[in-house]
């Protein structure tokens, strides 16, 4: 009992001296200016990201993933994926400046939308519905795009493991993307709640999931979580997929897309495999157009154990 005691000790200390670290860099960024801020962490990621034990298991997934590419392609992949997660981490600091979005008024800034008569449509016309997405350029700014619409999107996401962070970073999403949903074992209740309700939610669909279904990416197997295709099943709302793309000078789009047309079996009920599927297929599609914006180093073919041992 006591070697747990202290085991959990040193571990809660390692997780608050990294969490302090974090914040400390994020406050350094904070001394630059927006876009000298987000290219220096642009620059440091691609210089800090190969040095990693992650940077084996993001080579490893292009090469499965582009086996008709190069080394050398494969390579720059690998670094714009590590450059675009330190832009990830620089512009939470800044999210309320690069947000510049405006409904009444959307001639483009730093954000341009995509899909704004879909998002009127259904501010205008409230019902239940579920936008998902994956962790393709600045994903963060989705849910606050859905705010500035005047939508009441109830969303789930992952905290980080480090429970330090994990509190920062929901405060922080909390004050600007509107209900937020952990999630946890009994995450899934409450977003039927809100369908029920006649409420949208949103969730991101590209995590592994130990449990899930078998299904396909790039070729080959994953598991796929069947969160979405259940509800979809029992509450027979719209899907919407959306996404955020990177563009040249700290720029971003933000799209939202037609709703999709859900797979049915011959009796008319969802086809839950299928709509899994359909997922993948939709997130694939993104990834390709935009290799570079996508978060490489996730363990999302659950071969990160192979490469260790």
């Amino acid at each position: 009992m006591l070697i747990t005691r202290l085991v959990l000790a040193l571990r809660n200390s390692k997780d608050w001296f990294v969490a302090q670290f974090a914040f400390g860099l994020l406050s350094l960024l904070k001394l630059l200016p927006a876009d000298g801020a987000i290219n220096f962490a642009d620059r440091a990621l691609r210089w800090i990201g190969p040095k990693t034990r992650r940077h084996t298991l993001t080579l490893t997934n292009l090469r499965n993933a582009y086996p008709e590419k190069s080394e050398a392609e494969i390579e720059a992949i690998a670094l714009d994926a590590w450059g675009n997660m330190g832009r990830l981490a620089a512009e939470y600091v800044f999210l309320d400046e690069l947000f510049d979005f405006d409904p009444e008024n959307p001639e483009p800034g730093r954000i341009e939308v995509s899909g704004i008569p879909l998002f009127l449509d259904l501010r205008d016309n409230p019902r239940p519905f579920i936008v998902f997405t994956a962790h393709t350029g600045n994903f963060e700014l989705l849910p606050v795009a859905g705010a500035a619409f005047g939508l009441d999107v109830t969303v789930l996401f992952r905290p980080p493991n480090n429970p330090y962070v994990a509190e920062k970073v929901f405060e922080f999403r909390k004050a600007r993307m509107g209900n937020l949903v952990p999630s946890h074992a009994g995450s899934s209740f409450t977003l039927a709640r809100k369908l029920e309700a006649g409420k949208p939610v949103g969730v991101l669909v590209d995590q592994k999931f130990g449990r899930g279904l078998y299904t396909k990416f790039f070729g080959r197997d994953v598991q796929t979580n069947p969160l979405l295709a259940k509800l979809v099943r029992q509450f027979d709302c719209e899907v919407y997929p959306a996404r955020c793309i990177r563009l040249p000078g700290n720029r971003y789009r933000l799209e939202l897309e037609p709703a999709m047309a859900v797979p049915r079996k011959a009796n008319g009920a969802v086809d839950v495999d299928a709509t899994a599927q359909m997922l993948n297929d939709t997130v694939e599609r993104w990834v390709r157009e935009y290799p570079g914006q996508w978060l490489w180093y996730h363990d999302r073919w659950n071969i990160k154990r192979s490469l260790i041992t």
